[in-house]
Order: structure tokens, then sequence, then C-alpha cells
């Protein structure tokens, strides 16, 4: 028997062992989708306690702790720092086979020293043992990404966004780079009641009034050429289903003023709606040779009683299950017609898309840069051992998985770094597994080399300014 989180930890195999070892492990980390607070990086905080380091804006753990049990107060609520943590110490037995329990274990280990399992027996001394090394000065936020070995972050930002912490970041010469993401949902979701609201919004950012569609697809473009000065090398949008009909500039017009005016809109108006601002901002990155990414399919704020008690991302969200591929294939088709499809991610939540966004990159494939249209890694419910090796199984056996750009966190946690250990070492065993059972040459260097390149040069490589 193995012991538990030893240094081969996921490594079943001699070749994975080695790929892991003497490749994976050294390579740096581009984060290139998280939630993380470029002013915290600034300001270089420091965090009071492990509570408000790993439990504080953490919604996986939230529901954890809920199909715990736990009372809502010692989640969301007044309880204290530390009965918020030692109720997430009982429950981490109750973790088995949830990667929430090799993620906490893993981030105790790397960053903390600390190899004792936590529960409720060790709470107490690890809680204490924690916020002692917290208080230290190499505790802070930015020596944490610098003991990540981070070395590019993409943070994700609402496009009204200032940017002012990134600029200041980069004015100061931080190693590690923070880029922002122009993040489209409010933009694109005509139909939410947040869309009146964030009209006005951007309206008070550029400085004059949103009265048209031109007016607002104009401002959509001024802020995003104002991203990209920054330095944006990524566009991010979230949508709960992708929707694409043709339409015309006069067509979406009307629309955008029937949504101005708060009047209802039909699937039909949405779906015109949306298709034609993506496909002209999708025009806008390929123009300026940024990534789009798509992530799609999240069922969000399920219970109504608690988004009404303490509101959105906390936690009840789950996987949508509406047909994805017509109306992909359809956006896809409509910016390639012009040859200005930009580099694309494509993101699912629900796993049953697998094959679906797989296939659908080998129709988009320009011929020119290597692995053009990605299947991006598993995502939120999919971010797992199982959803890993089932993504990496699919896009091997559909696409080229060496030309794959690899792990993300998609986290608000500082550290969340782990994860790309975590999924390093499901790499280098899904890769040594095909090895050893003769599936493929034991050809050290190419394969040494195709680890090297997901987990880092791949993403380096095809997020390059041509």
């Amino acid at each position: 028997m193995k012991n538990f989180l030893d240094n081969d930890f996921l490594l079943s195999t001699k070749t994975a062992q080695d790929l892991y070892h003497n490749h994976a492990a050294k390579m740096p980390i581009y984060d290139f989708h998280n939630h993380l607070s470029a002013q915290e990086i600034y300001e270089d905080k420091k965090f009071k306690d492990i509570t408000e380091a790993w439990l504080q804006f953490d919604h996986y753990k939230w529901r954890a702790l809920r199909s715990n049990g736990v009372s809502e107060h010692f989640i969301t609520g007044k309880a204290s720092s530390y009965e918020k943590f030692e109720k997430w110490a009982e429950t981490m037995p109750y973790l088995f086979g949830n990667p929430l329990y090799h993620w906490t274990h893993l981030e105790l280990q790397r960053y903390f020293d600390i190899d004792t399992p936590l529960n409720k027996e060790t709470s107490k001394m690890i809680f204490d043992e924690c916020n002692l090394k917290l208080q230290n000065d190499d505790f802070s936020v930015r020596n944490i990404l610098l003991k990540s070995n981070a070395n590019t972050l993409c943070t994700t930002d609402d496009p009204c966004d200032d940017l002012r912490f990134h600029k200041a970041l980069k004015d100061e010469g931080f190693e590690v780079k923070v880029l922002p993401t122009f993040r489209t949902d409010k933009i694109v979701n005509i139909q939410k009641d947040s869309f009146i609201p964030y009209l006005k919004q951007v309206s008070e950012t550029v400085g004059y009034p949103i009265e048209t569609y031109s007016d607002f697809e104009r401002a959509i473009f001024e802020r995003l050429e104002y991203f990209v000065e920054v330095g944006a090398l990524f566009a991010d949008h979230g949508l709960d289903q992708i929707l694409y009909e043709d339409a015309n500039l006069d067509e979406v017009s009307v629309i955008f003023l029937k949504g101005k005016n708060g009047e209802k809109l039909t699937q039909s108006e949405i779906a015109k709606y949306q298709g034609y601002v993506q496909n002209q901002m999708g025009k806008k990155y390929a123009e300026n040779d940024m990534v789009m990414q798509l992530h799609i399919g999240p069922l969000r704020n399920n219970n109504t009683r608690m988004f009404n008690e303490i509101g959105p991302d906390t936690g009840f969200d789950s996987m949508q299950d509406k047909e994805v591929a017509q109306h992909l294939s359809n956006f896809l088709d409509s910016l390639d017609k012009t040859n200005e499809l930009p580099k694309t991610i494509l993101y699912n939540l629900n796993p049953k898309d697998n094959q679906v966004l797989s296939s659908m990159l080998g129709n988009f494939q320009d011929g020119v840069t290597p692995g053009k249209i990605q299947f991006g890694p598993g995502w939120w419910f999919n971010d797992h051992k199982t959803g890993m090796f089932e993504h990496l199984e699919v896009l091997a056996s559909t696409g080229l998985v060496s030309r794959f750009v690899g792990m993300l966190t998609d986290s608000r946690s500082f550290l969340s770094f782990p994860r790309h250990e975590y999924f390093r070492r499901i790499l280098c065993e899904f890769i040594g597994n095909i090895v050893e059972n003769g599936e493929f040459p034991n050809d050290q260097k190419f394969l040494g080399e195709m680890v090297e390149d997901i987990c880092y040069n791949n993403i380096v490589e095809y997020t390059k300014k041509k």
C-alpha cells in the first residue's frame, strides 16, 4: 500500500514518475483563467488567518460543508474564524474521493510543510500552525505567488474596470505578470435584469450616453482597446447557453432598444443579439490577436431562497443540459466565413459535451496556428481526477493532446496553485499508462518535451502576438 500523498502520488508507473519529476514539476505556472484580485496582489495582502485564506470565497468548500449538514452560520455566517475552520476540518474525512481532500492536503504540504491529515482532532493544531506561518512576510500574497512558481496570471475583469492595479503592477515591475481579461457576460446577457443597470455603468465609464446599439458597440470596443493597451491577451464569455442566429445591424438595433427598455425578448431575439454582438467582438479579438474563451453550460442560482439570503456565486450553481453543437458551430462559422475567427478555447461544464467540443475543434483549425481552436481543461465540476482523465482521453482520441494548452485554477484563492501539480501528475499518469501499455514508443525525449509543452510552453507560444 502506498503512503498517502507521497512523492509519487497519482503516479503508478515508472514512465509517469520520470515524466513528472524530471519534466512537469519544474515548469513555471501560466494561470490563464482565475478570479484573483489584482488589488490584493498590488497591495501585497497578508491574510489574518487560514480561514480567510481558505474559506472566505470558496464556494467549492461551501457546497461540501452544506452537504455535510453544516449550518450556514459556520459557512457564510458570523461564526468565528476558528469555528468555521473546525467545521471544515470535521468535514474533511467525509470528502472521500473528492478533489477537495487532495487539494486541501497538497496546500498544507506545499505551503505550510504540514503532512498531518486534517480532521477534528488535528484541527486546532493545524489552525494555529498555519496562522503562525501566515504572519511571516514570506506568506504575503506576492511571496505566495513566487513560492508557487507562478509566471503569468490572467485575472477576470469587467469591461468597466479601470485596471489601475494591473497598470501599477506592470509599472512597478513585479516579477509575475498580472494581466486583465475582458469578461463579457453583462454585455451579452441582454435578457437578464443586470443589463439595464449595466448600460448606465458603461455610460458612466466612457463618458457619453448609451442611447442606441451603435453607442453601445462603440463603448465596448473602446473598453476592449483599453484592455489591450494594459496587456490583455484573453477575452472570456461566460454563457449559460450558447445561442446564435444570423442577424443584421438593423435587427439588432431594434432588439437592443427593447432590452434597454426592459421589454421581454423572444428566444430568437436573444439568439440574434448574442450572436451578432459576439461575432463583432470576435472580429476585434482576431484583429488584436487575442484569445477568445467560451465557458459554456452553468445553470446558475438554482436555490431562490438562498439567492435572496446571501446572493449569487455562493455555491448554488450546477450543470446545464441544453444542446450545444449547432449553435456553437454556427457562431464559430460566422467568424470563419470572413477568416476572422480568433484563437479560441472551448469549455463545457457538462461532460456530456466532451465529444461535441473535442470534435468541433477540427472543423475550424486554420492549418497555420498549431491548436488554434482548443478544448479547454476540465472546468468547475470537471476539474477532478475523473474529469481530467476523461478530458485527456477524449482530446487524445479526437485531436492533438500534444498541442493542448494545459491547466488553470479558475480560483479566487492564492493557495490554489497546487491544482496545477494535481493536473500535471494526472497528465503524466495518463501518458505513462499509454506508453507502458505499448501503445506509444518509449521516446523519452519526445515525451518529456510534450509534457513540458502541455504544462507551460504551449500556452506561452499560443498567446504570443504575431
